[in-house]
């Protein structure tokens, strides 16, 4: 009898020592200090750097009640990417809470090789801009790649202007003096670099391609890529995509500027917006290398030939 109330009085202890534990986590961390802390979420955070992030800016008493309180409202899959603004006179269930939504800007990846029009969808679809906007004011090329937080309230030229501007801080002016060094304009280096971005997967591989291509401008070749040709091509409805996958004989007769088999020189614009390995690869290329062609297999490996023997061999053995 006398240790079973010991054991009734241990419980009861613990399930008092439990509900105090509990109760003053989910106290605010100041209920005094009513300032608000811009608080942001990188996207595909776990819960437990999301929770320790709380935990080191003053926002949250106690982690494991975090945890608990998330559990038990299930809230772990609804937590949003972002940014929030939070008070430590906030408690946990308000936190918790509000990092559900509310979120003030939202983040939107832009990936290396995209077209603005294709920027455009995704643009449209997160911030709810029309991509007409979008692509109205927007400059191919210069729209950089990369992982942006943007505004929820965001206009097509404040987003472009973001984009624009990470484009200027990455492209440096050591990138643009060895550019020039190559008799290559601005807007030249970005053209062939975008180039080099949709021929060239492999970073290893970009600069290579580059020096090729660079090698036959300087050499008055046309260029003779097929990514021209599919950029000049535009939207294909059958494929639902801005990139034909197989060009016909055909498309490579087509009357455009992008024809890169019937004019020599660069297209007038830039065919996408490469990523900075690519912006590297041109200001790096090697005019003189002993290439003059290459091709990619069907796993993505470049094949490179000095000669028109050699590159129909490439094509025979890898192509065929």
């Amino acid at each position: 009898m006398k240790k079973g109330y010991i054991i009734s009085l241990i419980i009861l202890m613990l399930g008092i020592f439990f509900f105090l534990f509990y109760k003053e986590g989910t106290m605010p961390f100041s209920k005094e200090d009513n300032s608000l802390k811009i608080f942001v979420i990188e996207r595909g955070a776990p819960l437990q750097t999301i929770v320790n992030n709380l935990e080191k800016n003053d926002l949250i008493r106690n982690k494991i009640v975090f945890f608990l309180i998330v559990r038990q409202l299930g809230l772990e899959r609804k937590i949003q990417a972002g940014d929030f603004r939070l008070s430590p006179s906030m408690n946990a269930y308000e936190i918790a809470n509000t990092l559900t939504h509310g979120t003030l800007d939202l983040w939107v990846t832009l990936i290396e090789g995209t077209r603005r029009e294709e920027m455009a969808q995704i643009i449209s679809r997160e911030l709810n801009i029309p991509e007409v906007e979008f692509i109205k004011e927007s400059e191919e090329g210069f729209l950089f790649p990369d992982t942006y937080l943007f505004p929820k309230d965001a206009s097509a030229g404040s987003v472009i202007s973001i984009m624009t501007n990470n484009f200027d801080n990455k492209f440096t002016e050591s990138m643009k003096n060895k550019a020039e060094k190559k008799g290559l304009t601005l807007e030249e280096a970005v053209t062939l670099a975008s180039i080099v971005e949709k021929e060239a997967r492999k970073e290893s591989d970009k600069k290579i391609v580059a020096g090729i291509l660079l090698k036959r401008l300087e050499e008055d070749w046309p260029l003779q890529v097929d990514a021209t040709i599919q950029y000049g091509l535009g939207y294909q409805s059958a494929e639902k995509s801005w990139w034909k996958t197989t060009l016909s004989f055909d498309d490579l007769k087509i009357d455009s500027p992008y024809n890169s088999y019937k004019n020599k020189g660069l297209p007038p614009t830039p065919i996408c917006n490469p990523g900075l390995a690519s912006l590297n690869a041109v200001v790096e290329a090697d005019s003189s290398t002993p290439y003059w062609y290459y091709i990619s297999d069907k796993k993505g490996n470049m094949h490179y030939a000095k000669s028109d023997e050699e590159h129909q061999a490439n094509i025979d053995k890898y192509l065929k």
